[in-house]
Order: structure tokens, then sequence, then C-alpha cells
């Protein structure tokens, strides 16, 4: 049998040994984690070329919006025209509805590359900024086929199908009937 000692000396053998393969992999893991906030970094947008544009529709309740994406000469950031007005303006004070419509190009890091002119018909705000941000994801999707994967993770393109119902015949609303009465 071996004695109480030699066991501690292999014990602490073992231990040191776990040790330092453990730093091996937190140092293998740190490298890992710096390659990826350099990729993270390096989003290159592509140049869709003088005059030209790229046109998408994104749906929202019961608005439209038409995104097209040109070529941002003026390197302006970030430069979103919404219905003739700065998308700053248009959404007003309200800071979440823009993060909102921007979501695609802050996901991106790509603020300066691209002038994106918007026409959103119909519903509220907050109806109109999920379709430009449907729209201006589905139009940077046709620029570069490879963002698909990091939009489609994200969630941002995907169409919120949830409308207003419809008014039945006999009701008040779609679901509210009128007052009951017992005659």
């Amino acid at each position: 049998m071996k004695d109480n000692k030699t066991l501690l000396e292999e014990d602490l053998h073992n231990q040191e040994e776990s040790i330092s393969d453990n730093e091996n992999n937190l140092e293998n893991l740190e490298e890992n984690i710096e390659d990826k906030k350099e990729e993270n970094l390096t989003v290159e947008a592509p140049e869709i070329g003088a005059g030209k544009y790229v046109e998408a529709v994104g749906r929202r309740k019961s608005v439209v919006a038409r995104v097209r994406i040109f070529d941002n000469n003026e390197k302006k950031s970030p430069n979103i025209i919404v219905n003739n007005r700065y998308y700053e303006d248009y959404f007003q004070k309200n800071i979440y509805l823009r993060k909102l419509a921007d979501a695609p190009i802050r996901k991106l890091k790509i603020f300066d590359s691209y002038k994106i002119v918007v026409k959103a018909v119909g519903g509220g705000l907050r109806g109109q900024a999920d379709a430009i941000r449907l729209a201006i994801a589905r139009a940077l999707i046709k620029i570069n086929p490879e963002w698909k994967q990091k939009f489609r993770k994200t969630g941002l393109l995907t169409r919120d199908p949830r409308e207003k119902e419809r008014r039945k015949y006999g009701l008040k609303k779609a679901r509210k009937s009128p007052q009951w009465h017992k005659r």
C-alpha cells in the first residue's frame, strides 16, 4: 500500500497538470474571442453603383414601407429619409422607434455606407418602424446574401403576421357583442 505522502504528492501533481491544461484552454479561448471581435468589426459594405439602387418592401399591420438603398456619397451617419424627412425628425423624440427602424444597419455597423430613402404608407408610427426595419433588412440581403444568417438569428427577417381582425355582422366589433337584454 502507498502511504499518505505519496498519494498526496500524486494528487498534487494531477491538480497541477489540470491547472496548466485549463490555462492553455483559457489562452486559446481568449485568442478566439479576439479573432471574432476583429471579424465583427470588419463588415465591408459592397457598393451598389452610381445612380443605381436596391429596392425592397416591408409590411406590418396596415403599413407598407418601400425602401430604396443608394450609395452614400455624403458620408452622413445614418442617412435615412422617411417620407421626405430625416428619420430622427420623423420619429420625433421616440428613441425606441428610431432604434427599431435602423436595427439592421446597427447590427452590421455600416451607418455611413448607404443612403436609405423610405416611403411608408398607412398605420401608426410603431407599425411603420417595424415595416421599415423589415424592408431595410430585405434590401440589405439583396446587396449581400451573406448577411442573411445574421439577420435570421436576430429575427430581423420575420414578418409579424398579426393583423386587425375583421368585424363580423351581428357584433359591434370583431368579438364585442351588443349589450344583452332579457326580452
